[in-house]
């Protein structure tokens, strides 16, 4: 068996930067041990692989240890792959998801624009041993559909936080945000993962499902730029639509080649 494979760097158009997804082009749906093999194999924040089913794609990401619900940076670089690789014929790209229902993706020049469920926030009491895991005073402390998200005074102070790893493991949600207003940017971001295999993500585009209503409340507006100051960072922009959310961000392609099994 031989499968397609790309590396992409998404929300930007640096090599080395931004956050890398491997993306797989499958005939058809292979066992499921199979496609986790490979991501863990392969060991980027996640692997994403899509199958033509027409004029549209199904699509699914793994973590090196685990399938998720939603990928927006996995997102982004597989339809970078099929707009500038493949040479998809429109500039929109339809994907179905198992978890987290249709998406549309559009190129718009340099960017691709994401129609992504919006995932709102509300505020909770934080669960035992997250403010410690984090080591900060939050501001507010939020839960949403599948993460945690802690806000804090300024971008200083969420570039400088050093997780507790093995304790914030032990937090039960998919990942934890902490996000502050940015200083040359509406906001900023960084997101851990640890139980899901991923101790920091690079860029999150589905974080911004969260992200994005709450600071278009705090600010608003409902147009934001924000930056994940990561170590690798990623810039995107957002737009607030109630219900829905768009993420748009560049990408670059890094590497392509041929999985042999």
């Amino acid at each position: 068996m031989k499968i397609p494979i790309y590396q992409v760097n998404a929300f930007s158009s640096k090599v080395f930067c931004g956050n890398p997804a491997a993306v797989c082009l499958l005939d058809t749906w292979i066992d499921d041990t199979l496609l986790q093999s490979i991501a863990t194999e392969y060991n980027v924040s996640e692997t994403a692989f899509i199958v033509q089913t027409g004029d549209s794609f199904d699509i699914r990401w793994f973590t090196p240890t685990t399938e998720v619900t939603l990928c927006g940076h996995g997102t982004l670089a597989s339809s970078f792959v099929m707009f500038e690789c493949r040479k998809w014929a429109n500039d929109t790209i339809k994907f179905r998801t198992r978890k987290s229902g249709e998406l549309l993706v559009m190129k718009k020049g340099d960017l691709v624009e994401m129609d992504f469920p919006s995932r709102p926030v509300y505020p909770c009491i934080p669960p035992a041993g997250l403010i410690e895991s984090l080591n900060v005073t939050p501001v507010g402390v939020f839960g949403s559909e599948e993460d945690f998200m802690v806000v804090l005074g300024n971008e200083s102070a969420v570039q400088d936080v050093e997780p507790d790893f093995d304790a914030l493991h032990r937090i039960e949600c998919r990942g934890t945000i902490i996000t502050a207003r940015g200083d040359k940017s509406d906001f900023v971001s960084r997101f851990f993962a640890p139980r899901i295999g991923v101790r920091e993500d690079p860029v999150t585009g589905s974080a911004h499902c969260v992200l994005t209503p709450y600071w278009a409340s705090v600010l608003g507006k409902d147009i934001l730029h924000a930056f994940q100051v990561s170590n690798r960072g990623g810039e995107l922009f957002c737009a607030n639509l109630g219900e829905r959310v768009k993420i748009s961000g560049r990408a670059v392609l890094y590497l392509e080649g041929v999985i042999t099994i």
